[in-house]
């Protein structure tokens, strides 16, 4: 897994910052740079938006296909724009947003519950034509013991909470390197 410096974290955080600030059309004169070895690496990455505490969007790439800095920019342009649960953010709402980055891990499939840590995994489940991913910190967030984070990540993919028990589901878990900009005192 990428593991990210301070000032490599607050780069992303502020690169995504820019991203939503140019496509509003507000002037941002943080300037940002990307030469360093490890922004050339690919893996899977969300942005997640909140305002006023409140999930604003969350979109990202589950696997690599991008340069961190690219990803950053894709997923910071779909959160705020999107995100199908929620209307396009608008101006006035700029600067009540926080943004927060999750930097994936590669995929790990599991044959067995007792294989995932709550607060250290995040999860996929995949039946069929169903899909579902709950990032890491939402157990956490939301107090869910493992089996609960497994019904939820189920019912995000549309299926019965204890699709997750039955043979033919496929359940692959990942960690993430999550960091935002209120824990770096960005806002």
């Amino acid at each position: 897994m990428i593991e990210l410096s301070k000032n490599q974290r607050v780069q992303l955080l502020r690169l995504a910052r820019k991203t939503i600030a140019e496509a509003l059309e507000i002037q941002q004169d943080d300037m940002v740079s990307f030469d360093e070895k490890i922004f050339k690496e690919k893996c899977g990455a969300f942005v997640t938006l909140h305002s006023c505490g409140e999930l604003r969007g969350c979109i990202g790439y589950i696997v690599g296909i991008k340069s961190i800095p690219e990803t950053i920019c894709d997923m910071a342009r779909a959160s705020a724009f999107n995100d199908p649960r929620f209307e396009a953010l608008c101006r006035e709402e700029f600067d009540r947003i926080d943004i927060e980055i999750s930097l994936l891990s590669p995929l790990e499939p599991i044959t067995d519950a007792s294989e995932i840590t709550v607060g250290r995994d995040g999860l996929i489940i995949t039946r069929g034509f169903h899909t579902g991913l709950l990032l890491p910190q939402v157990a956490v967030e939301q107090g869910w013991d493992r089996e609960q984070f497994l019904d939820h990540t189920c019912f995000k993919a549309g299926l019965p909470g204890n699709a997750w028990k039955l043979p033919g589901t496929k359940i692959e878990k990942f960690s993430a390197q999550v960091f935002g900009e209120k824990e770096l005192g960005l806002v």
